[in-house]
């Protein structure tokens, strides 16, 4: 992580994340998409990249696929507006939506790598959830090294690590809207997640 990142306040990187230009998402973004939610929750959702509306909107995970992740986790007692043990924080792999919601590019991962990884070092969350399968990759480059070839349902149903904070991987709501007979799985994931938080299972 570049030194001027890594000395970041939250303030600070929002700033840098909304006036970067590193890739050229910059180019045909309306809005940058930093993060939502509680700056001190212990839970963190990482998902993949900014969509139509969240690009409008200038915040992750809105229109239906949102509204099934705010379900999944109000089932499990968190609310994106919570704080505390019902707080939760969410962010994307990239802050810029990809033209047409093509699949993010790897130099774009890249570019945006130093950011999510600041947000994690400010954030110490507990637990990640990552969904879908360019945040397992993201995540996990570094301890999985086959992760880049592995389907997402191999990275399931264990606990992997994120600079020593546990990470469940599960699949990514737009999926689940597509694919809802793995809705069973997702929860089975959640319900991980919160073993591993009951536990305090280190990673």
């Amino acid at each position: 992580m570049p030194a001027e990142i890594a000395g970041m306040d939250w303030e600070a990187l929002e700033q840098a994340v909304a006036s970067c230009q590193a890739c050229g998402l910059c180019q045909s973004r309306k809005n940058t998409v930093f993060g939502v939610g509680d700056t001190q929750a212990r839970w963190l959702v990482v998902g993949e990249a900014p969509g139509e509306n969240e690009d409008i909107q200038g915040e992750p995970f809105v229109g239906q696929a949102g509204q099934l992740l705010d379900n999944m986790l109000k089932a499990v007692g968190l609310n994106r507006q919570g704080t505390g043990a019902q707080g939760v924080y969410i962010a994307n792999v990239l802050k810029c939506r990809p033209p047409a919601n093509r699949n993010p590019q790897p130099e774009e991962v890249l570019q945006c790598e130093s950011y999510l990884r600041r947000q994690v070092a400010l954030l110490q969350p507990q637990i990640i959830l990552a969904l879908g399968r360019f945040a397992a990759q993201s995540l996990l480059q570094h301890s999985v090294p086959e992760v880049a070839t592995m389907p997402l349902g191999k990275l399931r149903g264990q606990v992997h690590s994120y600079e020593g904070v546990p990470v469940i991987v599960s699949y990514h709501p737009a999926y689940l809207l597509r694919t809802p007979q793995d809705k069973a799985k997702s929860w089975a994931d959640l319900c991980l997640a919160m073993d591993v938080m009951r536990a305090g299972t280190p990673a």
